[in-house]
């Protein structure tokens, strides 16, 4: 008898942890110019004893923006993402699961993100550099238009 409970606890605690939720770790290393996105599983971690998970390696110098996007979770409503915009066009979720609740929850992390980042300033240069260019660009004007006068 007691070995059958002991059976139960054990199973028990299998299936629970085999249940539980990944855990996300995000680190951003600016001597490096990398961010390492990792996923780490409780049930992986206590089967094989070896904390490897998922694991990205982006370039932080290719970084473009940080943005929120809604996702429509079933059953529950909207989630939210923060999102990892590259200049290659790629998009990566910081993290993988939707955040329920309210959106300016997400765009909060998001804003820290882009001021620890230093993405306002870069974007508000490289706005510059635009208006620069388009102020430096010969206007073309065409003496059609005075002839037809």
């Amino acid at each position: 008898s007691l070995l059958w409970r002991l059976f139960y606890i054990t199973g028990c605690l299998f299936v629970a942890i085999q249940n539980m939720e990944e855990w996300e770790e995000v680190v951003f290393d600016k001597t490096t110019n990398q961010i390492e996105l990792k996923n780490i599983s409780l049930y992986t971690l206590v089967l094989t004893f070896w904390r490897k998970g998922q694991e990205r390696v982006l370039d932080l110098t290719q970084l473009c923006d940080v943005s929120v996007q809604e996702e429509k979770v079933r059953y529950l409503g909207r989630g939210f993402h923060v999102m990892l915009r590259l200049a290659a066009g790629f998009s990566y979720p910081l993290t993988q699961s939707a955040t329920l609740g309210g959106r300016s929850d997400v765009e909060a992390v998001a804003a820290l993100l882009k001021r620890f980042l230093g993405l306002e300033e870069l974007q508000r240069r490289r706005q510059q550099e635009s208006e620069h260019g388009e102020d430096d660009s010969p206007v073309h004007s065409t003496d059609s238009d005075d002839e037809a006068d």
